[in-house]
């Protein structure tokens, strides 16, 4: 496959047209700068046709020669113009460089540029750049890469590396080599200080990554670790001065995500402006546990679950995100929205559109976002009849912060799905801070078993209980399936069992950090856990009833003791349902 680009230029005797003429052969990874091939080779020819100009052809046979300059290239090149064509050796590109398509294919030769905004926040030193770390310590990222801190605190570059040096720690299942990996990585991580106007410091940003990028291929990540206040002041002009034109750009946005319907649109519609959907990452780093990686795998890898997998067969979904007393936690809670912003509008409503969705086409990131905002536009309107906000009266020992604003520390629900699969199935929803339990659980319960046998049997008059699937993240990660079972021995007596996949029992790895999944999910261009602009908007809507009522105080706060299980009244709603919230 060939393919031919112009450009055309004039001496005093002749018109000169140069051509690029780009073969390509399936042989390896070749590059050049406006032409990213996967496994083939790619050979560049520069040739120089001469057409004399009209007035001149007559002469065009005595003139053997013609040397000119190339502008922009520095090359000086001699044509023979008996044969009307030369080949031209350049000393650098001569045409456009590769736009920055958010979707252009990866360059595995190319430099990779990862700016952290907001580079001396407390997020970025606690996670991203140790998550960046044990990429790097991992394999995981290109040998060629640079780490870039942008802030506006002024100060050298030598304190940031000081700042992040006793964050690193080497994985416990390698530990080679472990002072040099460190060092290495320090030495790849630059500094700038943005100063109060990101119109001046952006540029200074660009001009330090090219260098460090050189002349080669270049893909950039933008983690935007900054106040959701501050995010347009930052996106605008790194959208105009700091985005590479060799290579991709990924920009990573922080939850919240708008602050209801209305805020979220405006965000929206500003960060369209600057950047193509397909370059946003919005991250929820509760999104990147391994619960929640394994989901689409158990369900449509393993036969044993597709067919059951639907309102035939499931009595409820039960979805958990509770933390304990003494929980070490940063709580971020966005205005007054409390728990509903900072978990349930990301995190929990995402679980739930991936325990519901449809199988997609491909496991390609659009193809799932497509089957999730299926699921969360199929959601209904929440009614406050099918909702308990609490609120928790914090003691002096609790680490729980914000608890006296009152705002809601407790978000209980039944969602209902509107379609085929679902309908009639409720989802039971419960997400609190300072409750008894430090659990993070999926919990899938099955109907009973039609015509109990064992009921029916006057010798053995038993209620069997019913299976049950739990997806547990919090504590100890695993999987167990409940079933029925005969107690050994000469009676007939059953027992409720469970089969249990404990992952710490059977992987001898250590678990990766959700921040390091997700960067490497941005990495690679996978952007299926990461929400899309109408799935946020999905999101939103599904809670606008309730943001409304908190909006004209019309809803009313529940409130439950530190250390306790929750409002006592959400046990009603559970009742209502005829569901017994079986983690307590």
């Amino acid at each position: 496959m060939a393919s031919l680009s112009s450009l055309s230029l004039s001496t005093s005797s002749s018109e000169i047209s140069i051509y690029r003429k780009l073969s390509v052969f399936p042989v390896a990874v070749s590059t050049f700068p406006s032409q990213t091939v996967r496994k083939s080779k790619t050979q560049i020819n520069y040739v120089a046709y001469v057409q004399p100009h009209d007035d001149n052809r007559l002469q065009c046979s005595s003139t053997r020669s013609a040397s000119f300059n190339v502008e922009g290239t520095g090359s000086t090149t001699s044509l023979d113009t008996s044969r009307m064509e030369a080949s031209i050796k350049l000393s650098s590109p001569l045409f456009g460089t590769q736009s920055s398509s958010s979707d252009a294919p990866t360059d595995d030769s190319a430099t990779l540029s990862i700016a952290v905004i907001g580079a001396t926040g407390v997020l970025a030193r606690t996670k991203i750049f140790p998550a960046l770390f044990h990429l790097y310590y991992s394999g995981q990222l290109p040998e060629k890469f640079g780490i870039f801190g942008y802030s506006r605190k002024k100060m050298p570059e030598e304190d940031l590396r000081a700042i992040i040096a006793p964050t690193l720690s080497c994985r416990i299942d390698h530990q080679e080599n472990c002072e040099e990996k460190m060092d290495a990585f320090l030495k790849r991580t630059f500094y700038i200080y943005g100063g109060l106007d990101n119109q001046e410091g952006m540029p200074k940003l660009n001009t330090l990554m090219e260098e460090v990028e050189g002349n080669f291929g270049a893909n950039r990540i933008f983690y935007l670790s900054v106040p959701q206040e501050a995010l347009i002041d930052v996106a605008s002009p790194l959208a105009e001065n700091a985005q590479t034109q060799r290579g991709w750009n990924r920009v990573i946005i922080e939850k919240p995500f708008g602050l209801g319907s209305f805020s979220s649109h405006q965000l929206t519609t500003s960060l369209l402006s600057y950047f193509a959907e397909k370059q946003l990452y919005r991250i929820d780093h509760l999104l990147g546990r391994n619960t929640i990686e394994n989901l689409t795998v158990l369900r449509f890898s393993n036969l044993v679950f597709m067919p059951l997998w639907n309102r035939s067969y499931i009595h409820n979904i039960q979805v958990t995100f509770s933390e304990e007393l003494g929980m070490q936690t940063t709580v971020r809670y966005p205005n007054g929205y409390g728990i509903l912003g900072d978990v349930v509008h990301s995190h929990i409503l995402q679980t739930v559109a991936l325990l519901a969705m449809e199988p997609p086409v491909t496991l390609d990131g659009e193809d799932v976002r497509y089957e999730k905002v299926k699921v969360l536009k199929s959601i209904r309107k929440l009614e406050s009849s099918d909702v308990i906000l609490g609120h928790c009266k914090a003691d002096s020992g609790s680490n729980l912060k914000d608890v006296d604003n009152l705002m809601p520390t407790y978000f209980g629900a039944v969602l209902h799905i509107d379609n085929a699969r679902w309908d009639g199935v409720p989802f039971l929803i419960k997400a609190g801070r300072g409750l008894k339990k430090n659990r993070v659980e999926i919990r899938i319960q099955f109907r009973r078993v039609p015509g109990n046998l064992y009921h029916k049997d006057e010798r053995h008059v038993q209620d069997l209980s019913t299976n049950e699937l739990i997806l547990r993240d919090v504590p100890d990660e695993a999987i167990l399936v409940r079933i029925n079972n005969k107690i050994p021995g000469l009676g007939m007596d059953l027992e409720a069992s469970e089969l249990n996949l404990l992952y710490k029992d059977k992987y001898n790895v250590e678990v990766t950090d959700s921040y390091e999944q997700l960067l490497h999910d941005v990495i690679d261009g996978d952007n299926h856990l990461f929400m899309r602009s109408d799935e946020v908007e999905a999101a939103w809507n599904i809670l606008s009833p309730v943001l409304s009522d908190l909006d004209n105080n019309n809803e009313t706060l529940e409130h439950y003791e530190f250390g306790s299980k929750g409002p006592d009244k959400a046990d009603n709603l559970w009742a209502k349902h005829g569901v017994k919230w079986l983690d307590d």
